[in-house]
């Protein structure tokens, strides 16, 4: 029997030290897990400090014992105030007052360890063992510290088990309350009140009672997630100390009521074999009372049921389907079997994008006005369950409504009963089929199924939302696809309108154009007599803007003629270096009136090309006339013709106003001019680049093009020698399809 404390002091030890080592393992850097840690060591050293005291033999070494154990309460409660602060509350103490706490166990610790004050330095021996002497005065501060650190750390915790908005944190800090105030109230009991009357018979018992804390802490880590550990390691902890606790319940209070009652005497092994039987019994009298429950409810208890297999099967449902009205249907048959109620309906309100619906065991039809009627009279009964047998006088509107439809309950499924918002729906139960009254525990369950069904329903509601809502799209989209086909047939109807008018209005326009310009041309070679010098200047602004209608007539007519696939390239022999300069002579007096400088590099010698000269003259001129317009007073302009021994490069460079660099890709496209094109000339119309594009990449050659807003622009074109130098290599006449696939020039890497 001598053995038994030393063996539950150590086992006491042994739990405490393990659960704390699995928790600073979890995360050695968190503040409350090493105030856990240093709980669990000074447990343990307690432990420790009272085994090497009572099985030592040596007063000195007693002594010496004495001073660590009741040294190692102060580690405890030290690091129960930092824990409670920083794991309960999320923060840590002020730095004054950790700074007074280690003040006071500093000092209290000096006076422990220092001979001839809270421990004098002799020990009485007694029948059941040793009595240490102690100092009442130092002995009355040790309490104080020790009970004011206790008392802090249960009203911090009991504060945050009944104030926290989050449930979790509730349930952690409850059971952590139970644990740590039932070992606190034993210990102080055994090892503070009862040694300090002179009585050490039981000190044993107060470390052996920490298991009751150990216990909960296991119990919090395996249910509640108390430190995130390993689901496996806290529940093998949990099982191990419920397992110690009731043996050593069982083995101290049994068997030492036993010895000192009845004067029996146990041999320690019968003791272990009687305490370890009991445990187990204990263990599995609950599983065995619940099957005998079971029995005797078939038998006496008709309307009984376990509300733990009713939440089971609830939530088989639940996670089962997120099909709503299958899921509606289910648990209304899962809650009427149950309760052995006559029917179960639920019942959901009308939404933005569903309708009202009532799923349940029966078809119950109930008219629109009782309906109506309950949906305004029940959100001001401040309840979740609503029993009609206990509604007070002032509901009787809803008690007959009720009695009339044969609803014995109506359940509430809302978020917030105090509110009069009415909630996603109702649960309606009719009578028991015992005609027995719906009890308080059926209150109880029917508010926690409320709350699953909520939070079921409403995910059921958005998939089916997401449903409806990808089946309304997509009709949305199919609508939409045939409004743009039919808006773009009639686009390509209005397209061909236009083309048909450009194409008529061109070729009547061309006629008159080439008279005026024909009798404008006679006037100033002086055909009709002479004219004078301001007559010349003015007739040849006349002539010079009728050549640039005809060739916008020019444009139009090609324009149309790629849309008919009827632009045809006619390949000739033609001297490139001589329409540069006759062009250039027609622009030279333009240039001249804008007070910019044109400037034509020629080369000596250059090669007959076979080309379609009148439009590579009207691209030519495009290019120069471009230059001459968007170029500011007091520019140059540079026309460079170079023969390069594998192709032909026409570049015409200017110092103008460039072209926008997020503009630049869309230049070439039919009507296209960039803003800044548009404000220095708004008469415009889009094509010369456009057909300039065409008619260079349908005779096989490449767009030369370059720019930068403000500094300027390149624009000209390549072409190979290798079959445009002479006729023999030339390719026979193209006719130009509408989308010809060489639409992109082919430009060299430096061009964009």
């Amino acid at each position: 029997m001598k053995w038994l404390p030393l063996i539950l002091l150590v086992l006491a030890a042994l739990l405490s030290l393990i659960i704390g080592l699995v928790v600073l393992a979890r995360d050695n850097r968190k503040v409350e897990n090493l105030a856990f840690f240093g709980i669990s060591l000074g447990i343990t050293g307690w432990a420790v400090g009272i085994a090497g005291f009572l099985q030592t033999r040596d007063t000195e070494s007693a002594l010496l014992w004495a001073k660590f154990y009741y040294f190692a309460p102060i580690l405890i409660v030290f690091c129960s105030v930092i824990f409670a602060q920083r794991f309960l509350y999320n923060k840590t103490l002020g730095k004054y007052t950790i700074g007074i706490l280690f003040v006071l166990a500093s000092a209290l610790s000096i006076v422990l360890l220092s001979d001839k004050h809270f421990i004098t330095d002799h020990i009485v021996l007694k029948d059941y063992g040793k009595q240490v002497i102690l100092n009442p005065r130092d002995y009355l501060l040790y309490s104080a510290l020790l009970l004011s650190c206790f008392i802090a750390t249960i009203v911090l915790t009991f504060l945050k088990a009944n104030k926290s908005k989050y449930s979790l944190d509730r349930q952690q800090a409850k059971i952590f309350l139970i644990g740590y105030s039932a070992s606190c109230l034993l210990g102080v009991y055994f090892n503070l009140l009862l040694p300090g009357f002179g009585n050490y018979g039981y000190i044993a018992l107060g470390p052996v009672f920490t298991v009751i804390f150990v216990s909960a802490v296991a119990y919090a880590i395996a249910r509640h997630k108390l430190f995130d550990v390993r689901l496996v390691v806290a529940r093998t902890l949990g099982y191990a100390s419920s397992i110690l606790l009731l043996s050593v319940a069982y083995g101290v209070l049994v068997f030492g009521t036993a010895n000192r009652i009845f004067d029996l005497h146990f041999t320690l092994s019968a003791q272990a074999f009687l305490s370890i039987a009991t445990s187990f019994l204990a263990l599995t009298f609950g599983q065995f009372r619940r099957q005998f429950d079971k029995l005797t409810n078939k038998v006496f208890y008709r309307d009984a049921y376990e509300p733990q297999e009713l939440f089971d099967n609830l939530n088989k449902v639940l996670v089962s389907t997120v099909d709503l009205n299958h899921l509606l249907k289910q648990s209304s048959h899962v809650l009427a079997e149950s309760l052995k109620s006559a029917f179960c309906m639920v019942g959901l309100r009308e939404t933005e994008t569903s309708s009202r619906r009532l799923v349940g065991t029966t078809q119950l039809k109930f008219s629109e006005a009782d309906i109506a009627a309950v949906r305004k009279l029940t959100p001001h009964v401040h309840d979740t369950v609503i029993i009609a047998d206990y509604l007070e006088p002032k509901y009787g509107s809803l008690k007959e409504l009720m009695q009339r439809n044969g609803v014995a309950v109506i359940v509430r499924m809302a978020a917030n009963v105090h509110r009069t918002d009415e909630g996603i729906g109702y649960i309606l139960l009719g009578p028991k089929r015992s005609g027995n009254p719906y009890t308080n525990i059926d209150s109880n369950v029917l508010n926690t199924v409320s709350k699953e069904l909520i939070i079921a329903i409403q995910n059921a509601v958005r998939f089916e939302e997401i449903q409806n809502f990808n089946i309304t799209l997509q009709e949305k989209v199919n609508d939409a696809t045939r409004k743009l086909r039919r808006s773009n047939e009639k686009l390509k109807q209005m397209d061909e309108t236009k083309d048909d008018f450009i194409s008529m209005a061109s070729h009547q326009l061309r006629t008159p154009l080439t008279s005026v310009k024909g009798y404008i041309s006679m006037v100033l070679e002086e055909d009709a007599g002479k004219i004078t010098a301001t007559q010349r200047d003015m007739l040849g602004q006349a002539f010079f803007s009728s050549q640039r209608m005809v060739y916008l007539i020019a444009d139009l007519l090609n324009v149309s003629r790629l849309k008919t696939g009827k632009f045809i390239i006619e390949r000739a022999p033609v001297q490139l270096d001589q329409i540069v300069q006759q062009e250039l002579r027609q622009l030279q007096e333009t240039a001249a009136a804008r007070s910019l400088t044109l400037q034509y590099d020629q080369p000596d010698n250059f090669p007959s090309m076979m080309l379609d000269e009148t439009k590579t003259r009207q691209i030519i001129m495009n290019f120069i006339d471009n230059a001459i317009y968007y170029t500011p007073a007091g520019g140059h302009i540079v026309v460079r013709l170079v023969d390069n021994p594998g192709s032909v490069e026409l570049r015409v460079e200017d110092n103008g106003i460039g072209v926008p660099k997020a503009e630049q890709q869309h230049l070439f496209t039919k009507f296209y001019r960039a803003g800044n094109a548009r404000q220095a000339r708004p008469d415009g119309t889009g094509l010369g680049l456009y057909m300039a594009k065409k008619v260079i990449v349908a005779q096989g050659g490449s767009l030369l093009f370059e720019s930068e807003e403000g500094k300027g622009s390149t624009f000209g074109f390549i072409f190979s020698k290798s079959w445009a130098a002479d006729a023999s290599a030339a390719p026979p006449v193209a006719t130009v399809p509408v989308t010809a696939p060489a639409e992109t020039p082919k430009v060299p890497a430096s061009v964009k």
